[in-house]
């Protein structure tokens, strides 16, 4: 199944998506750091009864970026994703988030729970809370680290399969395949060669983070079903009692599943899919 390419603007930012399905339950995915909507492009193929609009969020992929010295903080993302909801005419529609897409899919959820249908959530639900005492600090590094975004120059690819080794060996283990499918999405030409597509400013701290009392206002405002899938090597792991706190929402369905943190992405797609066709069925 081959996507739709569509263009959104929203404000100052122009918005790539790709599209599959055009009938069924419209469902709007949103990928992680770093990442474009070529991360569900193993899944989407596998989802039954949905029209699935992956955005390139703001800043990835091949959509535009935000002004110089302009951090990206996650609420913005909340907006624009419903501005791009009303250009497609979707008043009640689904989420699918993955990592920091599923932590804007949440605060999505908990803004207009009346607007939200579903939402599905792939190794990701909040962000790390912070302590309401260390915002000065917070907005300090945002602040610095964006002067030293506009002084660094972006690493330069000789060709297309040195991108790709470099994805393979980033942060998170990726296949082969998972890395050539953001690879190929997130490149663009420079100083003779290729360059990631991404702003590096997004390399920067939020200006702003949400402290625990403001995550978990958000959290029980949600009223779609909701299904968490947890990579049992993904961030769980990397955060100290992260599945322990989340049995403070019973109303979350949480379905802990082999693999790392691109796990939709990877063999475990089919099992990922099973999950989710069953929360959009209802």
């Amino acid at each position: 199944m081959m996507p739709r390419e569509l263009q959104f603007e929203v404000g100052d930012v122009r918005f790539a998506a790709q599209q599959w399905g055009s009938a069924g339950t419209p469902v709007i995915a949103l990928h992680g750091w770093l990442d474009n909507s070529a991360s569900f492009a193993v899944l989407a193929p596998q989802l039954e009864g949905v029209q699935l609009l992956a955005l390139d969020m703001a800043g990835h992929g091949q959509s535009g970026h935000r002004g110089r010295f302009n951090p990206y903080n996650i609420w913005q993302d909340v907006g624009e994703v419903f501005a791009i909801a009303e250009q497609m005419g979707w008043q009640k529609f689904g989420l699918l988030g993955h990592s920091r897409g599923a932590i804007v899919t949440m605060l999505c959820a908990g803004t207009f729970p009346e607007r939200i249908s579903h939402l599905g959530l792939i190794d990701g639900l909040w962000p790390q809370p912070v302590r309401a005492e260390d915002a000065p600090a917070q907005l300090a590094s945002s602040i610095l680290q964006l002067q030293v975004q506009q002084e660094k120059q972006p690493p330069v690819y000789s060709d297309r399969e040195a991108a790709v080794q470099a994805r393979i060996n980033g942060r998170f283990a990726l296949s082969r395949r998972a890395a050539v499918l953001l690879t190929e999405r997130g490149l663009r030409p420079a100083g003779g060669g290729l360059t990631w597509s991404t702003d590096p400013q997004l390399l920067a701290a939020s200006a702003v983070k949400l402290t625990q009392e403001q995550v978990e206002a958000f959290v029980q405002r949600i009223t779609a079903p909701v299904k968490l899938v947890l990579a049992r090597e993904g961030l769980s792991k990397m955060f100290e009692q992260y599945q322990e706190n989340l049995a403070a929402f019973p109303h979350i369905e949480v379905e802990a599943i082999a693999g790392g943190h691109h796990l939709h992405m990877e063999a475990e797609s089919l099992k990922i899919a099973a999950v989710f066709n069953d929360l959009f069925s209802r």
